[in-house]
């Protein structure tokens, strides 16, 4: 990747990372709309009740990670080289955070059913849930959210080693400051309002 984009003007370089930072964060956030986990509880007595548990309750994180990293592809539009590197930094945290969330539910999804269950159920406590919750498997979904990660991790990282390639804020909306035409009555000389007052004052034409 990093041939490719030696070889790339700077400005489609930062338009490239810019829409990689918005295609990861739209990625994690609709995983995190979609069900994590199908969990199968068993009360006794009870018939067992199957809940569909979306990613809101079983990686509740992800969505405010997600916003997040829209916040951060907005920011690199207006970004100096300096902060486009501590934006790098930060969407490689934003990746950990993602991947974190997703790899828990991987790794115990009847765990991360948890608010589901007790919405539910009622049962609350850690080891009530776990010996409620008789399966718990994972849909895709979890697997999305770490493909996101992913996706921002290298995007974290190939802004850290092209920022100083990208082209500099833009400077549409700088200040700018008026100049003496050429040829004008002042001499080649700024006009002095202070002594222009004290002319008029006296009742002599300062354009004299």
């Amino acid at each position: 990747m990093a041939g490719v984009l030696s070889h790339t003007p700077p400005r489609r370089v930062k338009l490239i990372f810019i829409l990689l930072v918005l295609v990861a964060s739209t990625l994690a956030l609709l995983a995190w709309t979609q069900v994590w986990v199908n969990a199968v509880v068993a009360e006794t007595g009870v018939d067992a009740l199957t809940l569909a548990v979306d990613g809101s309750d079983a990686a509740p994180a992800v969505t405010a990670l997600a916003l997040a990293g829209f916040a951060l592809g907005g920011a690199l539009t207006i970004a100096g080289r300096s902060i486009r590197v501590v934006l790098g930094v930060l969407e490689i945290l934003l990746a950990v955070s993602v991947f974190l969330s997703a790899y828990l539910v991987l790794g115990n999804p009847a765990l991360a059913s948890a608010p589901a269950v007790t919405a539910a159920t009622g049962i609350a406590g850690t080891e009530s849930i776990l010996a409620a919750v008789a399966s718990a498997s994972v849909t895709p979904w979890p697997y999305v959210a770490l493909a996101a990660s992913v996706i921002m991790f290298v995007t974290g990282a190939g802004i850290i080693a092209t920022a100083s390639r990208w082209p500099g804020p833009t400077t549409r909306y700088q200040t700018t400051r008026l100049v003496p035409a050429a040829g004008s009555p002042t001499g080649g000389s700024e006009p002095d309002a202070v002594v222009d007052w004290d002319d008029l004052s006296r009742g002599e034409d300062p354009t004299a």
